[in-house]
């Protein structure tokens, strides 16, 4: 791609280390595999590693090296078959549908790369069309903002019976005191006072990274969105 170089290797490794849990998260899936709907989260994982690492190869500065015209040509039948799987599982979910969205903007840009003048792959030449790659930067726009609010942490704060809010060591203090609650005991906002709710969940057993976890799920597709912003503005 285009750009500067130091900005294309750091989208290259991006997309790899995405590439690579999205790997691990096949992994994870694959082996625990019991029924459609872990099929189809394995299916995810796998398209996104796809991604990721078709994103990593695309992302290479042109300086360093230009791919001749039929490496793109074969991005466009890879991430086309893709794109055709992904039209089915679209139609359910907002994600698929991402899915469907990024699978189709990889064929876009390989089509605009295979589609320029040979020897043309330096700074001054660019791809594509105005029209398809603003709407494509709206969309990834929004995505990355959307997403990132989503991993933001959210404070839950616990009314107290006089009405005003009270820390977690209250809270935790008033469910022991009250009912003979254990320290840790969780309460929800606005359940009456010395109810205890729920137990934290012990974090001795914290799950592998192999394994699918949504924040990290999460973070890796906020990345890959980052990425594929840099690289539609280096079009």
């Amino acid at each position: 791609m285009h750009g500067p170089a130091t900005a294309g290797w750091l989208v290259v490794a991006l997309c790899a280390v995405a590439g690579t849990y999205c790997l691990l998260r096949l992994r994870g899936t694959a082996g625990a595999r019991r029924g459609r709907a872990e099929g189809t989260a394995e299916g995810m994982a796998g398209g996104e590693a796809l991604m990721g690492f078709g994103m990593a190869a695309m992302a290479v500065p042109a300086a360093v090296v230009t791919p001749p015209r039929w490496v793109w040509l074969v991005y466009v039948a890879v991430f086309g078959v893709a794109a055709l799987r992904a039209l089915g599982p679209a139609r359910r979910t907002s994600h698929h549908l991402h899915h469907l969205v990024g699978m189709l903007a990889m064929v876009y840009m390989a089509v605009a790369m295979a589609l320029l003048p040979g020897g043309t792959h330096g700074a001054h030449s660019a791809g594509g069309t105005p029209l398809a790659t603003g709407v494509l930067l709206i969309y990834y726009a929004g995505y990355v903002l959307w997403t990132g609010a989503r991993l933001l942490p959210l404070q839950t704060v616990t009314v107290a019976e006089g009405g005003g809010p009270v820390g977690a060591g209250a809270a935790d203090r008033a469910a022991g005191g009250a009912v003979g609650g254990a320290p840790g005991d969780v309460r929800v906002a606005g359940a009456p006072a010395g109810v205890v709710t729920d137990t934290a969940p012990d974090t001795g057993a914290a799950t592998g990274l192999c394994e699918d976890r949504p924040e990290l799920a999460l973070a890796c597709r906020l990345s890959m969105g980052i990425a594929m912003l840099a690289m539609l503005l280096t079009l």
